[in-house]
């Protein structure tokens, strides 16, 4: 079962290696595939069956000390069951978080996160707990069993 999927397109011009190093800085797969998507383009797509995933994530939040535009940006990708959000691929390369709403804020495209969930807004408080000025109210465990069957 399949919790957490990340996806990032490769463009004819960028390096595959790049785009996977991009990806393994915010997350730690379980499978990583690269996918022909025509034209020249290529996908990379990593696979988690657990959120112990996105413990770079949420360690990369904390010490970026971004909780607070973080959360807001989350809370805004919560639907029914699932969390979708994108990041900067680039940002991403360099070790750094940096949300994005629309893809051509990233020239070279997003790196997209899709995390299906019983209850998202768990994962989003455990990401990302409210501040004030600027220390998190309360730290929470990993949602165990936030994954949806």
């Amino acid at each position: 079962m399949e919790c957490v999927i990340v996806e990032a397109e490769v463009r004819p011009t960028e390096s595959v290696d790049k785009v996977k190093k991009a990806i393994l800085n915010v997350f730690t797969p379980d499978s990583l595939e690269v996918v022909d998507a025509g034209g020249g383009y290529r996908r990379v797509i990593a696979r988690a069956s657990t959120l112990m995933s996105l413990v770079k994530l949420h360690d990369l939040l904390r010490r970026e000390r971004i909780l607070d535009a973080a959360r807001s940006h989350l809370l805004r990708g919560v639907y029914a069951g699932t969390l979708v959000f994108k990041v900067n691929k680039q940002a991403a390369f360099m070790g750094r978080v940096s949300f994005i709403d629309a893809d051509t804020e990233s020239p070279m495209g997003p790196i997209v996160f899709t995390i299906l969930a019983g209850n998202p807004k768990e994962i989003v408080d455990w990401l990302t707990p409210p501040t004030r000025a600027g220390t998190p109210l309360y730290e929470k465990p990993i949602p165990q069993a936030a994954c949806q069957p």
